[in-house]
């Protein structure tokens, strides 16, 4: 007898999310969780429940993103009360602000091409000026003007985080912290997970391993061509409360604090900071909201996001090892509650969106073929 039903590799969002999806559908789970000694993109993330400019390439994936946002209030509500913690959840519509016309010019048009493509059901509007400092009365006179999507909302991802654990422990789950798994076989009866602690046996095995699934993948038929690419953040010390919307660039948490970030870097696997970069985004945020000159930076920090080769997530189920997942994305926020409530089920052949296909890893071969 397995050791494990469902063996899921990786312990941050997106493994968490889809470990409780699965031990609430009564699903036996064992999670290997390397924790802090690997790239963990889980402590770097923004906590953006985004969904505008989402899929201007892949409208798929904007429906995907858009139907998580949807589900998320039942999530937040069912993991706060099973975890004590509030997840700061709030959905008021997010602001993307911006500092040049022809820039802005481009968004609009981007967001209109999308609409098109889906149906013209996309709600979002471009504010001037004068309309988003009605709504955000501390932007700078720099500002244009903004996108403006009643879709998006943010919440506390360290909070999210903790939850997710909280909640999959409680499910009846175990986790197991430890070294990486450096292995995984595939018999006759089940898969092998194989770590310098010992050998575990499972029934189904689930790839949410980030950036460790490149590696993973081809071990069990799967294809997870995913690279590094860095982010760099900002923390403030508490100022009082100015920004009641989130904003694609600089948010305030519930404490306080001031969030600020969105560098994208190819850096490899280096999630040290850089005084340029963060001189760069301290700029930008100062030009936004020119009431953060003088405010005093608590802390910064740099960490890796796991991007696929059009930034979009994979999702796939192996072909030669039946009973093998993989699930692979760089927005663990934004589509925690979708991975939960429909992706988990699709992993353990529950009916799932039809154009779950279209996130398969083939699509690289079909991109590069024409």
């Amino acid at each position: 007898m397995a050791d494990s039903a469902y063996a899921v590799i990786g312990g941050g969002l997106v493994g968490m999310a889809i470990a409780w999806g699965l031990a609430n559908r009564g699903k036996q789970v064992t999670v290997f969780d390397e924790g802090d000694r690997g790239f963990r993109a889980s402590r770097g993330n923004f906590g953006l429940v985004w969904v505008q400019s989402k899929g201007l390439n892949m409208p798929d994936y904007s429906r995907w993103s858009r139907l998580s946002a949807q589900l998320w209030p039942k999530l937040s509500e069912e993991l706060g009360n099973v975890s004590g913690t509030d997840l700061e959840l709030s959905q008021p519509g997010g602001i993307h602000l911006f500092l040049d016309e022809d820039e802005a010019e481009k968004a609009v048009a981007d967001m209109e091409k999308l609409r098109a493509a889906l149906g013209g059901d996309y709600p979002f509007e471009y504010l001037g000026h004068n309309a988003v400092k009605r709504i955000i009365p501390e932007i700078g006179p720099e500002v244009v003007g903004a996108l403006h999507s009643p879709m998006d909302g943010h919440v506390n991802p360290l909070y999210l985080l903790r939850a997710l654990h909280t909640g999959v422990r409680d499910a009846g789950a175990k986790v197991l912290h430890g070294p990486r798994v450096e292995r995984i076989t595939h018999t006759k009866d089940g898969f092998r997970i194989h770590r310098e602690d010992g050998v575990w046996s499972a029934d189904n095995v689930v790839l949410c391993a980030g950036l460790g699934n490149a590696r993973l993948a081809p071990m069990i038929g799967l294809d997870a061509p995913v690279v590094p690419n860095r982010g760099q953040v900002i923390i403030t010390e508490r100022v009082r409360p100015f920004l009641n919307v989130p904003t694609a660039h600089v948010r305030q948490v519930g404490e306080g604090a001031v969030q600020i970030g969105d560098s994208k870097e190819a850096a490899g696997f280096d999630d040290s900071t850089s005084k340029n970069v963060i001189a760069k985004i301290a700029h930008r945020a100062t030009r936004y909201f020119p009431l953060l000159e003088n405010v005093r930076v608590v802390r910064t920090w740099g960490a890796l996001r796991v991007m696929s080769p059009d930034g979009h997530p994979i999702y796939d189920k192996s072909q030669t090892c039946p009973g093998a997942s993989l699930v692979t994305c760089h927005s663990g926020v934004t589509l925690a509650a979708a991975h939960a409530k429909v992706l988990a089920g699709w992993i353990c052949g529950e009916d799932a969106p039809d154009y779950m296909e279209v996130f398969g890893a083939q699509r690289f071969a079909l991109q590069k073929a024409g």
